[in-house]
């Protein structure tokens, strides 16, 4: 039998000493304060905030000095506070990114990413350099999130 193999999700988690509520409210209220604009943005330095529209159907978008606004995704599930998931424009073509907050006790959450649909890409777009070199093939993305998720984990510990 042979067919296109799947190319696996990027998958990184991290732990936040907040309770899940907070947590996940931090995350999507303050995005625009912890999110590391610089390289992980369309705009970089040119961001002056980062939006989420918290509904199905919401815009995820950034915020230019000048007000232009560039969208990042499209909320396509929105269950507080265990998950949401958007659509993630900021790849050459749409993937999935999928974030879920799981208590494992009063005061520390597991923060999770599971950013999918690497299908939608050829594979010279997975090899692209994106925020960072080497791009989906040479583990960039897998980078990325680490670092982002750790910015956040920094940022709900200080807010709780």
């Amino acid at each position: 039998m042979t067919g296109i193999l799947s190319r696996p999700p990027v998958r990184q988690a991290t732990l936040v000493r907040s309770d899940a509520a907070h947590t996940f409210d931090t995350f999507v209220r303050t995005i625009g304060v912890w999110w590391p604009v610089e390289p992980f943005s369309r705009g970089r330095d040119r961001v002056r905030d980062v939006t989420f529209e918290r509904r199905p159907g919401g815009r995820v978008y950034e915020t230019w000095e000048d007000g232009t606004e560039h969208d990042w995704g499209e909320v396509l599930a929105w269950e507080p506070p265990e998950r949401f998931t958007m659509t993630w424009l900021v790849t050459p073509a749409p993937t999935e990114v999928e974030l879920t907050f799981r208590a494992l006790g009063p005061g520390l959450t597991r923060v999770a990413v599971e950013h999918r649909g690497w299908e939608a890409l050829d594979d010279d777009q997975l090899r692209a350099a994106c925020a960072r070199d080497g791009g989906y093939a040479g583990g960039a993305f897998t980078e990325g999130w680490a670092h982002i998720l750790g910015r956040f984990a920094a940022e709900a510990a200080g807010a709780a």
